[in-house]
């Protein structure tokens, strides 16, 4: 499903792709966040992703206009993981709701693993 918005030059369609793409450059720009994480099904394993597939560790779902999204991602170790969550939540939330119009209601933040930052 896309995200409509209507002003009084007509419709405006957001794709969820895009939002994710958005979101997810916000994201590991955020302090004490390495990158997204795509899990392995098969075998259990957690993958760093490059920046060039950042959409794989993000799931967006928009219904009745308001964002939800699914974060996987991977932190440096030493952070507080709460603070870190914390502003990645805020972070996002400020941004994608500029960037679309839309409300976001809901944010997940899944922590796939750590890694060491030299």
């Amino acid at each position: 499903m896309k995200g409509r918005l209507n002003n009084q030059f007509g419709e405006i369609q957001v794709d969820k792709d895009v939002i994710a793409l958005y979101a997810g450059t916000v994201a590991v720009e955020c302090f004490g966040i390495v990158g997204m994480a795509a899990v392995s099904m098969k075998d259990g394993l957690v993958k760093l992703l490059k920046r060039d597939s950042l959409t794989r560790g993000i799931n967006v779902t928009i219904e009745e206009n308001r964002i939800a999204i699914d974060f996987h991602v991977i932190v440096a170790y030493g952070v507080s993981i709460s603070a870190v969550s914390d502003n990645l939540t805020e972070t996002v939330k400020y941004k994608v709701e500029a960037f679309t119009g839309m409300e976001v209601s809901r944010i997940n933040i899944f922590v796939e693993g750590v890694k060491v930052i030299d």
